[in-house]
């Protein structure tokens, strides 16, 4: 997949603008320092814009339907004008992995089934990922990503898979809602995923953007894993999943929370089709 189409989709699920190194003197963006930037962390207490940064257009589901070569400036914002933010560029040897990106266009639920951290892996059928380089990067070692390789089971210590979308709101970047439990009903406050990419989907947390290189349409989407000790099954038959963040903490305290749930290790895109 085509590097720049990528950093415009990162760029939409972090309603930051990312560039390659070398590219701009922007902060560089380290894989282990995702998380804490996808809720907002990374300036404590400021609240994350997402707004569509320069080189592409965000779109809205009901944009998506529209001929993806039709563009309007009014679709994009004055990245200037907003308050609290920080661009970033990313290492791309560093950031991304290529030996580990998959695609799953091509699969169907017919595939065989198999297992992550105890649970049921639900492989994003339709999607194509783009692996980060995670592998080595954090300090207790690769055991939550499980043994390499094709497998149908479960590894010890392997954490279960989950998928993130992009609508994360309030102070502090914290998510208090996320995927939505169900009408006027929340399990509480902190961060929700699902195990489900449909759920992701079907609820609309999966953003949309169109390339301004490619003039194609793509949903994208955060594939990671998370820590069993934090999460909370809320709704089973509906698919959320939630990392519980108490009221009243300080920002420091919550991040600390959010980087011992959650590490992402792919961005998942799919191109959405003009009758769609």
């Amino acid at each position: 997949m085509d590097r720049y189409v990528v950093l415009e989709g990162l760029s939409t699920f972090l309603g930051l603008l990312v560039s390659s190194a070398g590219e701009q003197l922007s902060p560089n963006l380290c894989v282990t320092q995702f998380t804490s930037t996808a809720f907002g962390y990374h300036n404590i207490g400021a609240v994350v814009s997402g707004v569509a940064g320069k080189g592409f257009r965000e779109v809205s589901e009901e944009d998506s339907k529209e001929d993806s070569e039709e563009d309007s400036e009014e679709d994009s914002e004055d990245i200037s004008k907003v308050a609290h933010r920080q661009d970033f560029c990313v290492d791309e040897e560093e950031f991304f992995d290529p030996g580990y990106d998959f695609d799953f266009r091509d699969m169907t639920d017919s595939d065989s089934e198999c297992e992550r951290g105890g649970e049921s892996y639900k492989r994003p059928i339709g999607w194509n990922r783009i692996a980060l380089k995670v592998w080595g990067k954090y300090k207790d070692g690769n055991e939550w990503l499980g043994d390499d390789g094709w497998r149908s089971e479960s590894s010890q210590g392997e954490w279960p898979v989950a998928y993130h979308g992009t609508s994360f709101d309030g102070a502090k970047g914290i998510m208090h809602v996320g995927f939505k439990a169900g009408p006027g009903d929340v399990y509480g406050r902190g961060v929700y995923c699902t195990p489900d990419i449909d759920v992701a989907e079907r609820d609309g947390y999966a953003k949309t953007f169109t390339s301004r290189k490619s003039g194609k349409t793509y949903k994208v989407a955060l594939q990671s894993r998370i820590n069993p000790k934090y999460r909370k099954v809320c709704n089973e038959e509906n698919g959320y999943w939630l990392i519980p963040v108490p009221s009243g903490m300080s920002a420091k305290d919550e991040r600390k929370i959010v980087d011992k749930a959650i590490r992402p290790y792919g961005i998942l895109f799919k191109k959405i089709r003009k009758e769609e």
